[in-house]
């Protein structure tokens, strides 16, 4: 995730304060994992120093002054090049998954043990995230569905792996 680059987009919806800023996004991106104030506005800091946002208001409150963020004709074309660019594919080739297994067979230990507390890791997950997409709304439904098909996918690769796990140990040995 960009916050730098969602940040920027939440303003180029409407000018906001920092503090409605990490609300936004702690309400759309920051599902399990919210954005500290002080990394909202360090953010905020750097987006400021590189012309993307200026602030357009100071108001005073009962603690710091409340400064109104603004976005820049520069921090618009940034949020419009970003969102027109397609996330690079992933997973990449290499993966944690991958590693492990590898390793278990040339170092002599029990990957089929692996794989299945992995497969049993994943469902246990795949449960927990069926029932958020049984009683969230549309975006943690759609947030569940991502990871329950990334998830669906390793279990795929799990089996195939597991089926071929004989010839991966004579291949990692030789």
């Amino acid at each position: 995730m960009s916050v730098p680059l969602t940040l920027l987009g939440l303003l180029e919806r409407e000018p906001s304060h920092g503090y409605d800023l990490k609300r936004d996004y702690d309400t759309y991106f920051g599902r399990g994992k919210s954005l500290p104030f002080g990394q909202v506005y360090s953010t905020l800091s750097r987006l400021a120093r590189d012309g993307k946002v200026v602030m357009d208001e100071i108001a005073a409150g009962g603690g710091p002054d409340r400064k109104r963020y603004v976005i820049t004709d520069a921090g618009a074309t940034e949020v419009n090049a970003w969102l027109t660019e397609p996330v690079a594919a992933e997973p990449h080739l290499q993966s944690v998954l991958f590693a492990k297994v590898v390793l278990a067979l040339m170092l002599d230990r029990p990957a089929e043990e692996y794989l299945d507390t992995q497969r049993r890791a994943h469902l246990a997950r795949m449960r927990e995230l069926t029932e958020i997409k049984r009683t969230g709304g549309l975006v943690d439904g759609l947030l569940a569905d991502h990871g329950l098909f990334h998830l669906e996918a390793d279990l795929r690769w799990i089996d195939t792996t597991a089926a071929r796990l004989d010839a991966l140990r004579d291949q990692v040995r030789s």
